[in-house]
């Protein structure tokens, strides 16, 4: 599919009919958004704009140091977008293209920051977005959505404290849920360090204008303090990894004490029985008509005697 921004008499138009981009100059067009593209899209696209799409699986595998690339005429950026899957959530490659007057943008799937863009862009007038604004935009959006989405992991983890500490949950879920967030927060904070490292590279560019750097520069502040959160949520589920495995290790003391408790109270009349179970010739009492209760008595009055002294040391 493609999606593309184009000026007819100085008012920016969209189009996703294809035929429509055949019919237009390059010089009329600003912004074309390729989503899961056929053979024949992308074909087209390289040979109308002069330039090389990365495949699916290059844009997925090229190095963190290789995501931002300029010429004298043109810049290469490649960036991870967070989706959510049916397993959770994963990184999504999304290359951009900057060249001569235009943007091109090439993804596998649908995403958010660009549906909103793609409704928002149309108000524009030509001198109101250039390619580079519209390369800014995205970025900026794709930011604020980072920071709701870890301002949501962020309840989502407060709500596992609180159950933590009123409920004292401490079945397996509980871990797996905590492992499981510290897993996406730090596939957000690799996505956002790739991020960070895109814009230092778009603030040391020389072609962007010199009135732009001061909106990168506080992109670049609001990305270090999505940077700052996440370090936070990592300190955060690392205490509840601790507070739970402490509540699992004082029930399991607990346990134990009750087996050692129950064990101790239990010797004396074992110590009985086996007194009572042996072989010797004199034992006069066993030969009595009370011989067996006094030996009952005995063990319920030994037993009695420990669980007795273990409450007055404080131990029950």
């Amino acid at each position: 599919m493609i999606v593309c921004h184009y000026y007819s008499e100085n008012e920016l138009l969209l189009t996703r009919d294809f035929s429509k981009l055949e019919e237009l100059q390059v010089n009329e067009i600003l912004w074309v958004d390729l989503v899961k593209p056929s053979y024949k899209e992308r074909e087209y696209v390289q040979s109308k704009f002069d330039i090389e799409l990365l495949t699916a699986q290059e844009a997925e595998e090229i190095e963190s140091s290789s995501k931002f690339s300029e010429t004298e005429d043109e810049i290469n950026a490649n960036s991870n977008f967070i989706i959510k899957t049916n397993d959770g959530y994963k990184n999504e490659a999304v290359s951009f293209i900057i060249k001569d007057d235009f943007i091109i943008t090439q993804r596998k799937v649908e995403l958010k920051t660009f549906d909103d863009i793609h409704k928002k862009l149309p108000r524009y007038r030509r001198t109101n977005a250039p390619n580079y604004k519209i390369f800014l935009i995205l970025f900026e959006t794709r930011i604020d959505f980072d920071a709701d989405f870890l301002e949501h992991i962020s309840r989502e983890i407060s709500d596992i404290g609180k159950d933590l500490a009123l409920n004292r949950n401490l079945d397996d879920d509980m871990l797996i849920k905590i492992s499981n967030f510290q897993e996406t927060t730090m596939l957000i904070r690799e996505n956002i360090v790739d991020k960070q490292r895109i814009i230092s590279s778009i603030l040391k560019s020389q072609m962007f204008p010199d009135n732009e750097y001061d909106r990168i520069r506080i992109m670049i502040k609001d990305v270090g303090s999505l940077l700052d959160h996440t370090s936070f949520n990592f300190e955060r589920l690392e205490y509840l990894q601790n507070t739970f495995l402490g509540l699992v290790d004082l029930e399991q003391n607990e346990i134990i004490k009750i087996f050692t408790v129950v064990t101790v109270i239990a010797m004396p009349p074992t110590l009985i029985a086996s007194l009572y179970g042996m072989n010797f010739q004199f034992m006069p009492e066993l030969d009595e008509i009370w011989g067996y209760p006094f030996a009952i008595a005995l063990m319920i009055l030994s037993s009695g005697l420990t669980l007795f002294y273990f409450k007055r040391k404080g131990w029950l």
